[in-house]
């Protein structure tokens, strides 16, 4: 996916990029290619793969839930790694104010940078497990949606994403095929920390790339003060009846 294959491809989904916006993604390709030369931020760098990958991939979650492409939500990416969804979401919609969680500093050090080229306001970076930031007042049950790509298991994100959800918020998990059997294993968790899945959506991604599915999980109690669990725990032991 060519940047004008992928300009075309969300204007068929009724997403206008103005010309500020289309440099932000070239400078945002741009950054993330010459920063992973020297540090391990992704895997794929030829650029019809980080358009279709990581941006395409990432405003997949626009579709998902529209009010993301309009309304001033506040919204938390969970183990973000190089900005995906976050900052393409951003980009699309200036209005949202995002806070990404990283437990690695040189990559909040690389998106620091990014966030100051790419001339965004109303960012957060916070470096830290989300178990230990999870904890902290000034983030906890904070956020109208909280969302993370491929960070682990549906059982173990539940733990590390729904205490940073608002009540009447929502956490949108991104998943590929597997979805549906991690939702199963992940009913119990879900139950325990104040979720109730109030929805399921899949998109296919263009060229025959895969399946996304997104499982949306309504925020309905507070979660207990003792989740989450000491750092590592959650993916050791993922909560299970």
């Amino acid at each position: 996916m060519k940047p004008e294959e992928f300009y075309q491809a969300l204007a068929q989904k009724g997403i206008e990029l103005n010309d500020e916006q289309k440099k932000q993604f070239e400078i945002y390709f741009h950054e993330l290619v010459e920063t992973n030369k020297v540090m391990n931020l992704t895997t794929i760098t030829e650029e019809s793969q980080v358009y279709l990958k990581h941006f395409y991939d990432s405003l997949v979650l626009d579709f998902a839930d529209e009010k993301l492409l309009t309304d001033e939500l506040t919204l938390c990416d969970v183990g973000s790694g190089a900005g995906f969804p976050s900052i393409p979401l951003k980009i699309v919609n200036p209005k949202l104010k995002i806070t990404i969680i990283d437990s690695l500093n040189k990559r909040i050090k690389f998106l620091d940078s990014l966030v100051k080229k790419l001339g965004l306001d109303g960012v957060t970076l916070v470096h830290g497990r989300a178990e230990e930031v999870g904890k902290n007042k000034l983030y906890r049950e904070k956020f109208d949606i909280v969302t993370a790509r491929a960070v682990a298991a549906l059982n173990v994100l539940t733990e590390l994403c729904l205490p940073f959800t608002k009540i009447g918020g929502t956490f949108i998990a991104m998943k590929s095929e597997k979805a549906p059997e991690e939702l199963e294993h992940a009913q119990y968790s879900i139950q325990v920390l104040g979720g109730k899945v109030s929805e399921q959506k899949s998109f296919e991604l263009p060229n025959d790339e895969g399946l996304r599915n997104f499982i949306f999980i309504k925020k309905e109690k507070q979660t207990p003060n003792k989740y989450p669990r000491k750092p590592g725990t959650p993916a050791r032991k993922p909560l299970v009846k």
